[in-house]
């Protein structure tokens, strides 16, 4: 395998460092200032030609996608033997389908957007790390090969050790929604699978109304693929301890959790524990301050395992 460099955008540098030293390559060095304006400046300061480039970015805010893509292009305009994009969170999945007249569907506008980086000499690739959408993938365009990265292994291993092995386990979800997923998990595990089945009260609210196994003294351990405000976290948790858990935790690919969420998470006092990857930067700053309470692991190794499988 040809020795990689890996570029970064700015917010995931620490990510890109580490999946650099599981893949034994070189770290790509960015320059970047703003002019008085607040114009980006970008420079590759690492030679791209003829290299097997790796850019690892993420899109939660539109300054990284942005990045990502300004990056990109300059690493195939300045010769770059393959492009392989990395995007541990792909943003943008609350606008992944209009469900009314009118709506723009941002998901599938960012996917075109990256889909339009110019191609080097061997086809782009774009690895996504557990999409929020199965169609994702299908929103890529022209030449583009999107692989997508599943956190399987992530989520069989962490929830073994969140039950002390599987006897006492029962892995859930908070609806219907990723019932199949979880029920292919806990198949996977020897487990029982779990989920709640809910009813709409309005356009803003919903009651959950049955869960769907027996949980009486298990330790319930909740999967999503991301954790957002926790809201619907909460309410199934909930559930699950009222229908007689004795136990519950959590898992989830990806941790955004704004502004107060994972305090509120805490203050809760429902889950034992929460877990989660660091493919979204606000779980690595979280993890800083909130001790033992949640737990961030790299899925460096993850997207190692993919890209060296494609080579």
């Amino acid at each position: 395998m040809r020795e990689k460099l890996v570029y970064s955008v700015e917010s995931y540098e620490a990510l890109g460092g580490r999946l650099s030293s599981l893949l034994g390559g070189e770290v790509g060095s960015v320059e970047r200032r703003r002019f008085p304006d607040g114009e980006r400046y970008l420079r590759l300061r690492s030679d791209v030609r003829g290299r097997d480039v790796v850019l690892v970015g993420g899109t939660p805010t539109e300054g990284d996608t942005l990045e990502l893509f300004d990056l990109a292009s300059g690493i195939v305009k300045y010769g770059a033997r393959s492009l392989s994009l990395v995007v541990p969170y792909f943003g943008y999945a609350t606008m992944e389908r209009a469900t009314d007249a009118g709506e723009i569907v941002t998901a599938k506008n960012r996917a075109r957007l990256l889909s339009s980086i110019p191609q080097a000499d061997a086809p782009n690739r774009i690895f996504l790390l557990d999409a929020h959408t199965e169609g994702l993938p299908y929103y890529f365009e022209g030449s583009i090969v999107p692989v997508h990265v599943y956190g399987k292994d992530f989520v069989l291993r962490v929830a073994k050790e969140m039950a002390s092995g599987t006897e006492n386990l029962v892995l859930a979800c908070t609806d219907a929604g990723r019932a199949k997923w979880v029920e292919s998990l806990a198949n996977d595990l020897g487990v029982p699978a779990s989920f709640v089945f809910k009813r709409r009260i309005d356009g803003a609210t919903t009651q959950i109304t049955a869960v769907s196994a027996q949980v009486h003294g298990k330790t319930v351990v909740i999967y999503d693929d991301m954790i957002r405000t926790g809201g619907s976290l909460m309410q199934a948790a909930r559930a699950y301890l009222d229908a007689g858990a004795a136990r519950v935790a959590a898992i989830a690919t990806h941790g955004i959790m704004p502004g107060d969420s994972l305090e509120r998470l805490a203050a809760s006092k429902i889950f034992e524990k929460i877990a989660v990857t660091d493919s979204h930067p606000r779980a690595v700053e979280l993890a800083q301050t909130a001790g033992g309470f949640l737990h961030v692991e790299s899925c460096a190794g993850l997207i190692a395992a993919r890209i060296r499988a494609h080579d």
